[in-house]
């Protein structure tokens, strides 16, 4: 019985190889190289990033060794001083609170343009307003810092003298002189940079959710904002979180657009209303053709920290996400 079974299926993949005319094992050949290159490229990351971090330790290490202050504590800038004192805390500060108040601001409206582009939008409109939302991500970011220098931070003027008298109270919003150049203005700005990248990955996890789901919720009564919280969201949570974490991620290395948006007053201000702030990107763009040997081994030092900062969110971000999809 064992050998006629074995003898029908060696002849029906024999029908299967002469139907073809391919070698039976093409299909294997083809899996080992697939899986060979897939291998490679996986590697071939892992060895630009170590060679990118190697490169950024070299080159660091000059300059902290001639650094006569704490690298990591100091609010100073002064690299290319006789004595040289520099350090980070400002730069941290400004980047970390920019960076997560553009997501604070953009994730809710990104979330919400892809709902109702992937739910309530009528299909002509969704098309062309799902291309429209792309093209924002095209946008050259000297474009976005003209844009907010030129058009929106004038306005902010008033926008920030308001929520200083309504949320004086709370820290963050106090302070005396709220201004138009400052970490929230800078904050607005990347948040409608990162908008169209967290929409796009939002809307494109929405439309793989299971037909089945969304149809038992409805049969069951469900309103269709019912049937988006309970069918949709926690389905795409996983990848909603990852689609944010890459809007942090693009907005802790944004260089031109805060560059030009933010005034540099040296010290870390907790009023994110108040002119003045800095961040890494930021700072590195403005100093680097003018520094030194050692003021440009100080803004790698600070680039290598922004490297730090940057794989570290995204392993967080790979953690919260692998947690989500083993609950879902």
């Amino acid at each position: 019985m064992t050998s006629e079974t074995g003898v029908g299926v060696e002849a029906t993949a024999g029908a299967k190889h002469r139907a073809t005319g391919r070698p039976m094992s093409t299909g294997r050949a083809g899996d080992r190289i697939f899986a060979g290159l897939a291998r490679g490229s996986g590697i071939l990351v892992l060895v630009i990033m170590a060679a990118i971090a190697a490169f950024l330790v070299w080159k660091a290490i000059p300059a902290l060794q001639k650094n006569h202050a704490n690298f990591l504590t100091s609010e100073t800038w002064d690299p290319n001083a006789t004595v040289p004192k520099f350090g980070i805390a400002q730069l941290a500060f400004g980047t970390v609170v920019s960076a997560l108040l553009s997501l604070v601001i953009a994730t809710p409206v990104a979330i919400g343009i892809a709902l109702f582009i992937a739910f309530y939008s009528p299909r002509r409109l969704a098309s062309g307003l799902g291309y429209v939302v792309d093209l924002l991500a095209a946008v050259p970011s000297i474009i976005y810092g003209l844009w907010g220098v030129l058009v929106l931070a004038p306005h902010m003027d008033g926008v920030s003298k308001g929520l200083n008298s309504v949320l004086g109270w709370i820290p963050l919003f106090g302070g005396d002189s709220p201004g138009k150049n400052s970490i929230f203005t800078a904050s607005v700005v990347l948040a409608i940079m990162i908008l169209p990248i967290i929409s796009s990955i939002s809307r494109e996890i929405f439309l793989q959710v299971p037909q089945a789901n969304m149809e038992a919720a409805l049969a069951l009564g469900a309103t269709r904002w019912e049937m988006i919280r309970m069918a949709v969201l926690p389905y795409g949570r996983s990848g909603m979180i990852g689609a944010s974490m890459l809007g942090l991620g693009r907005a802790m290395g944004e260089t031109i657009a805060v560059a030009l948006v933010l005034t540099q007053v040296p010290g870390i201000n907790i009023h994110i209303l108040e002119n003045g702030g800095n961040t890494f990107a930021a700072n590195i763009v403005r100093n680097f053709n003018e520094s030194l040997d050692t003021g440009r081994g100080a803004l790698i030092a600070s680039g290598l920290v922004l490297f730090v900062i940057t794989l570290v969110v995204n392993m967080a971000a790979r953690a919260v996400v692998a947690r989500r999809k083993e609950f879902v």
